[in-house]
């Protein structure tokens, strides 16, 4: 307290402590124990007003560590996330892309019996008709066989009748 027994406003900081070490180095040395005493408490008062900035401080630096830690683990598990995602896209376009080659195989099969299965066909087709020429070839031939045996079995009965009329009657 001041001499007029007023309380006084008194600076904080490292200026309040040092004005609070001078009232108390002067309360000791003109022996008035109430300016050494109010100078040891605003001395005191300063350090503890440091001290509570200090660890007002500290405690602003652990919050903005920990909101830091939250979203790096925020960011982390998007990133897994969006990890998880590109993986399931890349397995669905590698499901699609496997379905496709192997629609693009059965069809090929399919085309390639349906072409086989053709050809023989036509083979076979082919093997009737040629078969179907033949026979016919033989019975055009076997006809023509039967004109000429014909032909000449009138031709012998002509020289027959000739070399003996009689007989062919």
């Amino acid at each position: 307290m001041t001499p007029s027994n007023e309380p006084q406003e008194t600076t904080g900081g490292p200026l309040g402590k040092l004005v609070g070490k001078a009232k108390e180095k002067a309360g000791e040395a003109l022996g008035d124990d109430d300016l050494a005493r109010e100078g040891r408490l605003q001395s005191t008062a300063a350090d503890a007003e440091a001290t509570a900035a200090r660890e007002a401080e500290e405690a602003r630096q652990r919050e903005a560590e920990a909101e830091l830690e939250a979203k790096r683990d925020a960011n982390e598990i998007e990133r897994e996330r969006l990890a998880n995602e590109q993986a399931e896209r890349e397995r669905e376009q590698a499901i699609e892309r496997d379905r496709v080659r192997q629609e693009q195989e059965a069809a090929a099969r399919a085309a390639r019996k349906e072409s086989e299965a053709e050809t023989a066909r036509r083979a076979q087709e082919a093997g009737a008709a040629a078969t179907e020429q033949r026979e016919r070839a033989a019975a055009a031939g076997q006809a023509q066989d039967a004109a000429r045996l014909q032909e000449e079995a009138r031709r012998a009965e002509q020289r027959a009748a000739a070399i003996d009329p009689e007989e062919t009657r």
